[in-house]
């Protein structure tokens, strides 16, 4: 423990000890005393010397106090604090919402955009983005651990998929090139979203929201950009909305996800299954998290309890000799 305003001391002292020499002064300079003649019969009584004892004591306790008091509270004034100086670690793992925005996503984009509230709710302490793509990919926000943004900017995102919202600016930059629902380069943008730190191995995954309904030329195909996700250690949590196990073309399309998204270690799921949200949680929680170093941390606490104590002592020895001494 220390003393942030150390100085106060020395000068409180100094004024302590310039008040105790002023009342010395001035009791020993005023002599108002009455001589009386043989004084000394009252002084022997034994009653006079028990009441002067008495006197004594509590004047000497009523000192004491007072100077008690007044030492604790010129250390209390000093402000004690204890320092300590910390980097903090947290367990974190980065995880990336990726959107399909394409014409035939459309019409369950809002549903989507509500899974990937629910989950957000769901985790704790991991840090999240979200990028949505058709021909061309953008990146609506960065990966960040504010909850209270991501809620903001998730509601946002929900109301510009109703199409009667009229918030077509939201999907600017992902019609950049021909084509449409470019798969395969949507999954590879996303995975290139994570940063590149030397020397730190997080738990990153992408949730992965589209029907794979491809309608064009991609530089990268889905098992391409998947095992691009496998090099970088990234799993691949699929959500598909046109599930359709009655029909065979889209069935194939969806087995093609499916496995896609199993090769990066990851998994794959329906938009309908109601396990989907809490399967992805438990998986993705149940990676290692990375222990990040964050900046050194000073913190300085405030350590008044035992000057502000010793004065409540001195306040309270105080008032019992006041009530004591006789004047």
């Amino acid at each position: 423990m220390e003393l942030k305003f150390w100085w106060i001391l020395p000068l409180g002292i100094a004024g302590m000890i310039m008040v105790v020499l002023l009342v010395w002064r001035r009791t020993h300079k005023a002599n108002t005393a009455v001589p009386v003649a043989h004084a000394d019969r009252l002084t022997s009584l034994p009653r006079y010397q028990k009441a002067l004892a008495a006197q004594k004591k509590w004047l000497a306790v009523a000192v004491a106090s007072l100077l008690l008091m007044a030492g604790a509270l010129l250390v209390a004034a000093a402000r004690p604090v204890q320092e300590t100086n910390h980097i903090p670690q947290t367990s974190n793992r980065d995880i990336i919402l990726c959107l399909d925005v394409s014409g035939s996503m459309m019409d369950t984009d809002e549903e989507i955009v509500d899974n990937f509230s629910e989950l957000v709710t769901e985790f704790k302490g991991e840090r999240i983005a979200l990028t949505i793509f058709d021909a061309t990919a953008v990146q609506v926000f960065p990966l960040t651990d504010d909850y209270d943004f991501v809620a903001e900017q998730l509601k946002i995102a929900k109301n510009a998929m109703n199409i009667d919202s009229g918030n077509f600016d939201f999907f600017d930059g992902t019609y950049e090139v021909p084509g449409s629902s470019l798969i395969g380069d949507g999954l590879a943008s996303c995975v290139s979203g994570f940063p590149q730190e030397a020397g730190v191995q997080r738990s990153r995954s992408v949730v992965f929201a589209t029907d794979n309904m491809l309608a064009g030329h991609p530089l990268l195909t889905l098992p391409e950009a998947a095992s691009l996700a496998k090099t970088g250690h990234i799993r691949v949590y699929s959500l598909n909305p046109n599930d359709y196990s009655t029909d065979s073309y889209p069935d194939q399309i969806a087995t093609e996800l499916k496995v896609a998204s199993e090769s990066t270690g990851g998994a794959y799921y329906p938009l309908k299954s109601d396990s989907a949200v809490k399967s992805i949680v438990k998986k993705v929680q149940d990676t290692e998290a990375a222990k990040l170093k964050g900046a050194p941390l000073k913190t300085v606490v405030d350590q008044p309890a035992v000057p502000l104590g010793l004065a409540m002592l001195g306040l309270l020895g105080l008032g019992a000799a006041t009530l004591k001494v006789r004047p």
